[in-house]
């Protein structure tokens, strides 16, 4: 039985790798990708229209994949005034990284779907199945928590779609402390055993699994 659960917990690690490697960088190239097509040079001008892991990952946003499930890479910079519409550009970039994440949980479920069924457990095609379902469900998990509106999360920058110039200005002026408040709940949340995040992450996770499997 150790075995077994000590196995599952190798996949689970395996797959947090996967994501930092992968998923990361989809993730960010569609941020830069986005604002390169609504007119913004600045990302490719920075390398950052790239799978490359290393050219998009951050320490601790790294690291808290490992810690808490929930990660970030480094943001994609933008120019606003590269924008023909600043505010509305802005915020479809910040979106465009979590859409990804979604989509390639669609993905990660369409595989499972089509998966052939194991014949016993813990044979080679539970470990396939196994690793699809978690990987689809860390990717929904990376969307809802991106979208929380704290910078430099993605969330934050959708803000500047609905909030006046100066409202947003000053949100931005506590962004070095925001990270620190934002792991600070995220360890509060694993100690007592409930998060807001895996609650809105299981809820959306569900009805995509209804839907596609």
């Amino acid at each position: 039985m150790n075995g077994i659960v000590n196995t599952d917990n190798l996949i689970r690690l395996l797959v947090r790798v996967f994501v930092i490697l992968c998923c990361f960088p989809v993730h960010e190239c569609a941020h830069a990708w986005t604002a390169d097509r609504l007119g913004d040079p600045t990302p490719r001008r920075m390398g950052r229209i790239s799978l490359n892991p290393f050219r998009h990952l951050d320490l601790f946003g790294t690291l808290t994949i490992f810690l808490f499930g929930v990660g970030y890479a480094k943001p994609v910079p933008v120019s606003l005034r590269s924008f023909k519409h600043p505010k509305r550009d802005f915020a479809v970039t910040a979106v465009a990284g979590p859409l990804s994440n979604l989509l390639m949980a669609v993905i990660f479920l369409l595989v499972l779907r089509f998966l052939p069924a194991y014949e016993k457990v813990y044979d080679l095609k539970y470990y396939l199945q196994f690793a699809a379902y978690y990987a689809a469900y860390i990717n929904v998990s990376l969307a809802v928590f991106n979208l929380i509106p704290i910078p430099p999360l993605d969330g934050s920058r959708v803000l500047t779609a609905v909030l006046p110039d100066q409202a947003y200005r000053t949100v931005l002026k506590y962004e070095r402390y925001s990270m620190v408040v934002l792991i600070g709940l995220l360890i509060i949340f694993s100690r007592i055993g409930f998060s807001p995040i895996s609650y809105v992450s299981n809820a959306v996770f569900d009805w995509m699994w209804k839907l596609l499997v």
